[in-house]
């Protein structure tokens, strides 16, 4: 698919949402990433509650082409806006084009998309550029023109090795397509490719984990997240587990499934550096992630993005159409933003970097907050490491009670 560039774009959306100065005053001192939502899926999976829709649910109000034409609108305030901070427009050191399914958009629609980056905002040397895929709706040329168009990085959706884990889950592709996906990635020329696993989808079994790790070593991979599986509210799967069609995930089969991948992943090279993150060294890492984790600055730009800028906090509408539409309007499509207090900053700030292999830094926490810590350490949940404490092993099964009592500390 290719989504054809507008001849000339017209002026930058100018009304409705600003940033202060005082958001944009650091803006060269923390790094700078752009996210990109695509909200298009073939299908939704039961277990799914991110902003997605088919093209069933959108009908004619909303296409690829209408959310690109409104992408580049966005984008080109963005970066009108952000180059009102001193020192000018920050370069973008990561982006990440997450969804949905972005490869639905096929190798020249992501490209149309890197164009409609470059078209505002200009790229550090080295910039991280990712993109998720599905393994089904990518093939040897998609990568190709990835690469082609300055991806760096990709993200494939494995979930499971095994087609009755995938069933539950209600996703599409067969258990062996994302291993081929993740080695033509590599054989394309990707040095950076990540694949995601659920674990503890109802039904799944030890060996059903154990060949899911079999597949993710055997493909070669430099980076794997894995999530316990969480059952939110308003998906299909919540509705079955409240009809009794499906157990809860169990928390201690959770956890066992949670050591029994850190103990394969880690004798294989690939090394936490995030609770649910690991990866093959220090350049495998997520840099946008991090970039989250560790309060850096995003605009989120698409549908339903959230975006952070010096502490202010804002996201977008969630329906395509009324997205493009207010776009078209010369209206940001923000639906809603806060700008942190102290306070508030400060427990976020303890929440995300808590759960990294760097750890916390002593001196962000209160007094009151030290010695609920120091608890943790003497309960071997925490280890200190004189001006950081770091979750050890046990700790990560309990990372969110840690963090939970250390931010409500007084």
């Amino acid at each position: 698919m290719s989504l054809t560039s507008a001849s000339s774009l017209p002026a930058p959306a100018t009304a409705g949402f600003e940033l202060p100065a005082d958001a944009l005053a650091d803006a060269h001192q923390r790094p700078f990433g752009l996210y990109i939502h695509v909200p298009f899926c073939a299908t939704r999976c039961g277990y799914c509650d991110f902003n997605t829709y088919t093209a069933g649910e959108l009908g004619t109000s909303a296409s690829p082409q209408s959310w690109l034409d409104a992408l580049r609108k966005e984008l080109a305030h963005a970066g009108e806006m952000m180059a009102t901070a001193p020192g000018g427009q920050p370069k973008v050191e990561t982006i990440f084009v997450g969804g949905g399914t972005p490869s639905l958009l096929g190798g020249q629609g992501l490209a149309d998309v890197m164009g409609a980056v470059r078209n505002s905002f200009t790229l550090a040397d080295g910039a991280e550029v990712t993109t998720e895929s599905n393994p089904e709706s990518t093939s040897p040329q998609f990568f190709a023109e990835l690469l082609g168009a300055g991806y760096t990085r990709v993200s494939l959706g494995m979930q499971s090795a095994a087609q009755h884990v995938l069933k539950v889950l209600e996703r599409t592709h067969t258990p062996g397509r994302a291993v081929a996906a993740a080695q033509e990635a590599r054989a394309a020329g990707f040095n950076h490719v990540n694949l995601d696993l659920i674990y503890g989808t109802p039904g799944e079994r030890d060996e059903d984990l154990d060949a899911s790790l079999d597949a993710v070593l055997a493909a070669g991979v430099d980076h794997v997240s894995a999530y316990a599986l969480i059952v939110e509210d308003g998906t299909a799967m919540a509705r079955k587990v409240r009809r009794g069609e499906l157990p809860a995930p169990d928390d201690d089969v959770l956890a066992s499934r949670y050591e029994r991948i850190d103990e394969r992943l880690g004798a294989a090279g690939l090394h936490w550096y995030e609770v649910s993150n690991w990866a093959a060294g220090d350049d495998a890492r997520c840099r946008h992630n991090l970039g989250y984790w560790d309060g850096g600055n995003w605009w989120g730009a698409g549908p339903g993005a959230h975006s952070h800028v010096g502490g202010v906090r804002w996201w977008n509408v969630k329906h395509p159409a009324r997205y493009a539409d207010q776009l078209a309007e010369g209206e940001l499509p923000v639906g809603g933003s806060e700008t942190l207090a102290a306070d508030e900053a400060h427990l976020e700030r303890i929440m995300l970097t808590a759960r990294l292999r760097s750890g916390l830094k002593v001196a962000d926490l209160s007094a009151a907050e030290q010695r609920v810590a120091q608890q943790f350490v003497a309960d071997s949940l925490l280890s200190d490491r004189g001006d950081r404490l770091v979750l050890t092993d046990r700790g990560r099964l309990l990372a969110d009670a840690v963090v939970r009592d250390i931010v409500t500390a007084s």
